[in-house]
């Protein structure tokens, strides 16, 4: 999972206005929202990031993380098939990556989504453009794919054989798609409630990537070896893929996606929505 939304739209539209955000620190001399600042995309004269370059970033982030999530498995896992009750070990170091990333100059820049669920579910929170929410996608599962691939290049044969399946998620035999199918929706839904929660203030917006970031290595730590802990589509797309484990791959694309709208729901239910904004 992960998350950041992107900069405000340039020209002014009639009716309510959308700020696309940024997860993280506000600037407050920055009309770029939250997150924008130096080094962070354009200044406060420059106008708002297009949306190509913060696709772009999107794709590269997501790429970099998955190359990163199918390394740490090869090395984790790969030597020893035992190994695999490392998920605790695992979710630290996602953990870790997706807040850094989070912080990084690309992603204050894109918002640092990493997450086609997460961006759903900044959109139904009123702070990203419905608008972009798909160029996002496509970035994000494009990068996913070409992360896996670049993992195979470096590092070999290995990638593909058991235990390491380039990274690929699997549930316990015992979850059967329903169970893997809530768990996946319960945890964005969650996590969209925490977004609004902590996009209501600045200081919940500075310590947004670390909580966002808290939360993965928890859900990978708890939920990995039981539905997989994916909780984000851009995640299992790639490594699924190339591993020809796609059987159920919907339910790690659908779950989350189902998640965010409850979130996003919820959030407009208790009030949590309008604070956010």
């Amino acid at each position: 999972m992960t998350l950041t939304p992107a900069p405000e739209p340039v020209v002014p539209r009639p009716g309510p206005e959308v700020r696309p955000t940024a997860i993280g620190p506000r600037s407050p001399e920055s009309p770029h929202g939250p997150g924008a600042g130096p080094g962070a995309g354009p200044g406060p004269d420059a106008g708002p990031a297009p949306l190509l370059p913060r696709a772009v970033c999107e794709a590269v982030l997501t790429g970099l993380l998955l190359f990163l999530i199918v390394t740490a498995v090869r090395w984790l896992v790969g030597p020893d098939p035992g190994a695999a009750a490392r998920p605790a070990v695992l979710g630290v170091v996602v953990g870790t990556l997706l807040a850094l990333f989070m912080v990084s100059p690309p992603g204050r820049c894109s918002g640092g989504h990493l997450n086609p669920a997460v961006s759903l579910a900044l959109w139904r929170l009123g702070v990203f453009p419905g608008r972009e929410v798909v160029p996002y996608a496509v970035a994000q599962l494009a990068g996913s794919v070409f992360g896996v691939w670049c993992a195979a290049l470096v590092w070999g044969p290995v990638t593909a054989r058991p235990p390491v399946r380039h990274a690929s998620v699997r549930a316990d035999p015992a979850w059967g798609d329903a169970a893997v199918l809530a768990a996946e929706a319960g945890v964005l839904a969650g996590s969209t409630l925490m977004l609004a929660v902590l996009l209501a203030s600045p200081g919940g917006r500075r310590v947004l990537p670390y909580a966002v970031g808290l939360t993965t290595a928890l859900v990978i730590g708890v939920l990995g070896p039981l539905s997989g802990g994916s909780v984000n589509p851009a995640r299992q797309f790639g490594p699924a893929l190339l591993a020809g484990d796609t059987g159920r791959l919907w339910v790690y694309v659908l779950g989350p996606a189902l998640g965010a709208v409850l979130g996003a729901w919820l959030a407009g239910r208790t009030g949590l929505r309008r604070a956010a904004r």
